[in-house]
């Protein structure tokens, strides 16, 4: 798969992530929106760390830099 992310939108998913775990972790999120919000915080980090969103391959969505000198 090639990557389809730009490092903004990595870095944005990233920090998302984090917050979603901190508030997790500071019990602010409980119960079954805890569990949710944590899948969720999940696929946005893995997402991230991989470089590739399925959802954006589907969509024929990409926020990568093009290289344009070839």
């Amino acid at each position: 798969m090639n990557a389809n992310m730009g490092t903004l939108d990595r870095g944005l998913r990233t920090v998302i992530a984090i917050v979603i775990a901190i508030l997790i972790a500071a019990q602010v999120v409980t119960g079954t929106w805890a569990w949710v919000l944590g899948i969720v915080a999940a696929v946005l980090l893995i997402t991230s760390l991989v470089s590739v969103c399925p959802l954006y391959s589907l969509l024929g969505i990409s926020t990568c830099k093009v290289d344009t000198t070839q």
